[in-house]
């Protein structure tokens, strides 16, 4: 049975408002960009947004599934806005970022689940700005292997998909999602493109125990999967679904050591670590991108 608890000390966080962030929010709100960093009310904003660090949500803000732990407004998306890529990169040139995460809702209504969305918004960036490296975050595009050539052939620094939970966990948290359909999407893209990194992400606290945890890991591993983010589920609302327990910081440094020795080349662990937290910073220490 779920406990709601006040939140511990560790996973306390300012409130965001400094200068650079509302300097950022603005820029966005005036290129009609969303961030997966506002629909997904990420406690890392405002760290994020200060160090000019975002993470920016493509194919609109009314995603076709319904997670039961997602924050993201759920429904039918009304059509394609394919003017986006070429509005991101002028966005994404004018900041001058080195390093840009991008990620969508799911698009099921879509025959490549928005696969050229992706891919334009790769190309349109490289072109502007060729320095700027794009890591992407993508949905599992239901299994459509071509669209994910497509996204891999733009040449993304990165490739990341979010594994989530563990298997037991997973159906009743992500009923429109497979466990089994997310590892295999990860061990495709290696087998298009060995050359590029591969990511996911596994949030803890949703009633799974440390052994699952771990097989999941290996699971990922065995998938050629490189890099891995491990953080807090927080419910976002009475309507999400429960969380069961808080971790201890210790915890979370327990399971990097764990990562670490089934070989992935990088694991951020931690409360507050989210998939793109710090996204750049992981991303060079396995040498994917120059440090």
């Amino acid at each position: 049975m779920a406990v709601e608890r006040r939140l511990p000390e560790w996973l306390k966080v300012k409130m965001p408002g400094g200068a650079t962030y509302l300097e950022l929010r603005q820029q966005l709100r005036s290129a009609e960009l969303h961030t997966v960093c506002e629909e997904a009310h990420c406690p890392n904003i405002g760290e994020c947004w200060e160090r000019r660090s975002a993470t920016f949500m493509v194919l609109g803000e009314v995603c076709t599934r319904a997670c039961r732990y997602c924050a993201v407004t759920s429904g039918r998306p009304a059509g394609l806005d394919l003017e986006e890529p070429a509005r991101l990169a002028r966005t994404v040139a004018g900041l001058n970022l080195r390093y840009c995460v991008i990620t969508s809702v799911d698009r099921d209504d879509l025959p490549d689940g928005g696969a050229f969305i992706f891919s334009q918004c790769i190309t349109e960036i490289h072109r502007l700005l060729p320095s700027c490296q794009v890591e992407v975050l993508i949905p599992d595009f239901q299994g459509n292997w071509p669209a994910l050539r497509r996204v891999l052939e733009a040449g993304p620094a990165v490739l990341n998909h979010n594994i989530e939970t563990v298997r037991r966990v997973f159906r009743s948290v992500r009923a429109k999602g497979d466990y089994d359909l997310s590892l295999e999407l990860l061990r495709r893209s290696k087998e298009i493109a060995p050359h590029i990194p591969t990511k996911s992400g596994i949030m803890v606290g949703l009633g799974e125990t440390a052994d699952e945890l771990k097989e999941t890991m290996a699971d990922l591993r065995e998938a050629g999967c490189e890099l891995l983010t491990i953080g807090q589920y927080l419910r976002p609302s009475a309507k999400h679904v429960a969380m069961e327990r808080f971790y201890h910081p210790d915890e979370f440094a327990e399971l990097a050591r764990a990562g670490r020795a089934m070989g992935f080349r990088h694991v951020a662990s931690g409360p507050l670590v989210r998939s793109s937290y710090h996204a750049d910073e992981q991303a060079a220490s396995a040498q994917a991108v120059p440090a």
